[in-house]
């Protein structure tokens, strides 16, 4: 077994902003491979959303985007399960990253069981049409190698709360 150094658990939360001791048990698990210790606290932040997803999340903030030149505006309202959470530093930088991602990406729905079954059924290459207009199933514009519902788990299992995209409307001019 690797003896993980104070460089390698700070250089894993920094990537991850998953806590110190998480990041330290990762690390012992993947015996200092930084990259399974990567995918490790992934896998157990699906596992953690996963297990927090049933529970009410009535609290939460609206976030609105304007983008630069006024011609595209975007409210959208993120629920978490207390106001404590919904003034969080996290948190807020969730809301507003969503909103410019809906402003730059244009989804039509949050997520792939919100798609009428009528339009998928038209589609020949629904895993496509998913990702192309599911919120959550939508490369993240800022960092194209994971997806907005990886970013919703990552802070999740940060946070500790249950948190979901509750609704969105982009309006552009003309449109």
């Amino acid at each position: 077994m690797m003896v993980t150094t104070a460089d390698d658990i700070k250089r894993l939360r920094e990537e991850t902003s998953c806590g110190v001791i998480d990041c330290k048990k990762a690390l012992e698990e993947a015996n200092g491979d930084l990259k399974k210790a990567k995918e490790l606290l992934r896998k157990r932040g699906l596992e953690m959303a996963a297990k927090k997803s049933d529970r009410l999340a009535k609290e939460g903030r609206v976030e609105a985007y304007i983008h630069n030149g006024n011609k595209i505006g975007v409210v959208v309202e993120v629920n978490c399960e207390t106001d404590f959470v919904a003034r969080n530093e996290d948190f807020c930088k969730f809301t507003r990253d969503v909103a410019l991602h809906i402003a730059a990406m244009n989804p039509k729905y949050i997520k792939k069981e919100d798609v009428p079954a009528d339009i998928l059924a038209r589609e020949a290459d629904k895993d496509a049409y998913i990702k192309a207009n599911c919120l959550l199933a939508q490369a993240y514009v800022k960092d194209p190698g994971k997806n907005i519902q990886d970013l919703l788990n990552e802070l999740v299992a940060k946070i500790g709360e249950n948190i979901m995209v509750g609704r969105f409307i982009r309006y552009k001019v003309g449109e």
